[in-house]
């Protein structure tokens, strides 16, 4: 049984300098996703897109934030002065605009959250094909994305973005 574990270590040994020199043959890149989102033309394009799309909605719920600091402002300052049935009624008309602002709000958030998932999977769909036909065209063995730490010379997020803005993603 030891004959046979001594035979397997020495095997195993004689395989390693075999494996250190595939690894330093091996080569690696690693692509920012976060740094792709923010400064690829397609993400900043994308972004100019949803802005504008959004504006609107979101300079109505502004107007109507407004209209509601000025309603609580009036009530407060003139709400001891008003008549019982009058104050009610404005605080009745307040807690109506305040629940039909949230849920404007909320409605605004989820629609706003649901086109950006949208266009980053689009964005990330490139960026995939380029950063494929990059690891194809230089022969990289490994691209990494999101990673806790790396090497900024293993850094090809540059090329990636360089290949999204030339329109070679795979199209």
């Amino acid at each position: 049984m030891n004959k046979k574990i001594a035979t397997l270590l020495v095997a195993l040994m004689a395989s390693l300098p075999v494996s250190y020199a595939s690894a330093a043959e091996l080569k690696v890149g690693y692509v920012n996703t976060q740094r792709i989102f923010r400064d690829a033309p397609a993400a900043v394009k994308a972004a100019k897109k949803i802005e504008q799309e959004f504006s609107k909605r979101d300079q109505d719920l502004q107007r109507m934030a407004k209209q509601l600091q000025t309603m609580q402002e009036g009530l407060e300052k003139n709400g001891v002065t008003m008549a019982e049935s009058e104050r009610r009624t404005k605080e009745k008309d307040l807690n109506e605009l305040s629940r039909e602002f949230q849920r404007k709000q909320r409605e605004f958030r989820e629609d706003l959250n649901l086109r950006q998932n949208e266009e980053n999977a689009a964005i990330i769909e490139k960026a995939n094909k380029a950063i494929k036909q990059l690891a194809e065209s230089e022969k990289y063995d490994l691209i990494l994305q999101d990673v806790v730490w790396v090497s900024p010379k293993l850094d090809v997020t540059e090329k990636v973005i360089k290949a999204l803005s030339e329109g070679k993603d795979g199209k």
